[in-house]
């Protein structure tokens, strides 16, 4: 499909989801950016790189089953596909750590070495109440090492100012076997709170649009509570509590998920407007621990001809805990918040032939990470509409290498058992923005500069390292990138329009060579190159008459191995969106054309820690509809058909196909489920 046209094609079109017009003080709207229909088809940014949303409201593709799955709504996320749920989330083509991403705050770390669990498999949208994202190296409040940029997954603070309760909920059903339950309730008075919020989801194998079945069925829950004490409206002291657990089929791997056990607990603080100069200030304390177990036996039979003919079964965990704290100060014409922040976190595993063996082998801990970092971020008032914004932190890194032996079936004393790597990492932007008086037309300009520790996969999970380093523990060096944005935003009366472009160049990019060919079992080696990447995100609406609009976006990223000339790998393709939708304050409807380009910027030989490039993949193009009825403020129902046309398609960032299912041995991406309709029944009291 051609990428001229798709271009030529957005400029024409406009976006479902307009930016905001800022506010004159260049302040984050902190107001939800909610969509007036009833069903999500895009995200829009409310403010410079800022993307705001309520994650409970219904969207299409038929609503998330996990965190990386409601990030495909926003313009430049791309999800690593391996079965029907648990993907791994991209942005910009950045992968990993190279997301900071937070759920009530705390860090939750994945434990399968090939990130079979990464964080956002353990996160139920539908169970928080904002989702916030920062795109590239623009804000240095949530952690160091964010060269793509920040997810956090929050909830509010349900206060009450009398006695009194609510609750709200909802019901979906679907093709394949999809059932989704999901309940929040609280109760509380002026002193005091107590919440409850859970979910249920499950689905079955799909079939793709030409009918194979697609290994891809998953069960999970998740099941956290709260409670508060607020001796005013503007203090809190929060306790938390949750658990979680789950199984998932994966198409693409040789083990599937037959656990994803998670137990958190979190203490917060919080106390706004103080009076002085000093006027907020927030503490939080969280602990995280995941324990997962993958095999081959539980949710298929071994592959007697395949890599694992035998059961067999390995059980990881990683549990993480951490803090922080943040003081904000206020003056006349300037904003500051400053604090600390620290995460120390410990892997371990353990492992067996035969079915359920793995339980009466002892942990064995493989590493331990720890981080503390310190932090300001200035906003500095100049004049009206015209705005300055900076921020540096300074990290300090630690990975211990306690793995007394490594090499998989043949194992060798490790040569860096016992040693610890500690790095100190600086970061920093700086950006203005620009508020026109006589117009509704905002831009910005920003620098930004960030270094990152190589992170638990890329330290332990790799076969090799560096040529002449001992291993990928003792190689790989921080990766360091920075970065250029720029940015315009239109908001009037009948149309808004927005583009993000960013440009940037990364040192010692962290890339894995896939030597050997092959998909399982392949020797990978991690090192560091010399990166470049651009690109951008654009979208616009119009709204024609009233209650219509008509939109679209359009997201494309582009990466390179400066050093070799070689494309980056795992490189989503350059995608367009574009929505009508109607909405007379009961009736809603709307249709959403996705239409993605053919990528053929690849390299066969590079990858990361879950896969390589399976080479160029083919565009396509996936129409679906959607529909609403409000029966009052509390009461709704909406509905869609995902892929109208039953369009037999696969996306680009992708696993091959296992062998224990049937897939040959060539590579052979995971084709995507076909024509799925489902219906969701949401209440609010």
């Amino acid at each position: 499909m051609n990428k001229h046209l798709l271009c030529i094609a957005l400029a024409a079109a406009s976006a479902q989801a307009a930016a905001a017009a800022p506010a004159d003080d260049g302040a984050i709207d902190e107001r939800i950016a909610t969509l007036d229909a009833l069903v999500v088809t895009g995200i829009a940014p409310v403010a410079a790189l800022t993307f705001v949303t309520d994650p409970r409201l219904p969207r299409q593709p038929v609503p998330a089953s996990d965190g990386a799955d409601y990030l495909k709504t926003v313009p430049g996320f791309a999800v690593l596909r391996s079965g029907g749920t648990n993907g791994d989330p991209v942005l910009r083509g950045m992968f990993g750590s190279r997301l900071n991403l937070l759920a009530g705050d705390g860090a939750m770390m994945g434990a399968c070495p090939s990130r079979m669990d990464n964080a956002m498999s353990y996160v139920s949208p539908e169970t928080y109440d904002r989702l916030t994202i920062v795109k590239g190296p623009q804000t240095v409040l949530w952690g160091g090492g964010a060269s793509a940029g920040t997810v956090r997954f929050e909830r509010e603070i349900p206060y009450f100012d009398r006695a009194g309760a609510r609750a709200s909920g909802s019901l979906l059903v679907g093709g394949n076997g999809r059932n989704d339950q999901v309940l929040e309730a609280s109760a509380g008075a002026p002193r005091g709170y107590a919440r409850f919020t859970g979910n249920r989801s499950q689905a079955d194998d799909y079939r793709d649009g030409a009918g194979r079945e697609v290994p891809s069925a998953w069960r999970k829950w998740n099941a956290d509570a709260a409670f508060g004490w607020t001796p005013d409206a503007d203090t809190v002291l929060e306790a938390s509590i949750g658990a979680g657990d789950g199984e998932a089929r994966y198409a693409g791997r040789g083990m599937d998920g037959a656990q994803f056990e998670r137990t958190s607990y979190g203490l917060r603080f919080e106390k706004k407007a103080i009076g002085g100069v000093l006027d907020e200030v927030s503490a939080n304390l969280y602990y995280n621990d995941v324990d997962h177990v993958m095999d081959n036996y539980t949710l298929r039979e071994p592959d007697p001809s395949g890599s694992m003919p035998m059961p067999m079964a390995s059980n990881v965990a990683h549990r993480t805990a951490g803090g922080r704290v943040a003081l904000t100060w206020r003056g006349e014409r300037w904003d500051l918040i400053g604090g600390a922040d620290a995460r120390e976190s410990r892997h371990s595993n353990r492992s067996a032939m035969g079915r359920g063996a793995y339980r009466a082998q002892p942990w064995t801990v493989d590493a331990r990470l720890r981080q503390a970092g310190i932090f300001a971020e200035l906003h500095a008032h100049l004049a009206p509409g015209r705005h300055l914004i900076g921020g540096a932190r300074v990290d300090r890194a630690e990975a211990e290498d306690a793995r007394a032996l490594t090499g998989g079936m043949m194992p060798m004393p490790n040569p860096t058992a016992g040693q610890t790597r500690s790095e100190t990492l600086p970061s920093a932007f700086l950006r203005y923005e620009r508020t026109l008086a006589d117009r509704p037309l905002h831009w910005y300009a920003g620098v930004g500069h960030t270094q990152r520790m190589p992170d638990y996969w890329e330290l332990f999970s790799p076969k090799r390292g560096p040529d002449g380093a001992a291993n990928a523990f003792a190689g790989v060096a921080p990766e360091r990138t920075t970065q250029i944005d720029l940015g315009l935003r239109y908001g009037g009366k009948r149309v808004d329009a927005w583009v993000a472009l960013y440009a940037g160049r990364m040192q010692d990019y962290i890339v894995f060579d896939y030597l050997g060919g092959g998909a399982m079992g392949a020797t990978t080696r991690a090192r560091n190159a010399d990166a470049d990447i651009r690109g951008g995100e654009a979208g616009a609406e119009w709204r024609p008459a009233q209650d219509w609009k008509l939109g679209g976006t359009l997201s494309y990223a582009w990466g390179e191995l400066s050093d070799s000339g070689q494309a980056m790998p795992q490189v989503p393709p350059l995608e367009a969106r574009f929505n009508a939708g109607y909405d007379d304050g009961r009736w809603s409807a709307g249709a959403l054309l996705r239409v993605v380009a053919s990528q053929d910027r690849t390299s066969q030989s590079l990858g990361n820690v879950v896969g390589r490039d399976l080479g160029p993949s083919a565009g396509f193009a996936v129409f679906s509809l959607n529909a609403g009825y409000r029966f009052d403020d509390r009461l709704q129902i909406a509905a869609g058909i995902d892929n109208l046309f039953d369009r037999d398609y696969s996306e680009h960032l992708n696993l091959a196909g296992n062998s224990a299912f049937g897939y040959p041995a060539d590579p052979v991406r995971i084709h995507e489920p076909g024509r799925t309709g489902w219906i969701k029944l949401s209440y609010r009291y």
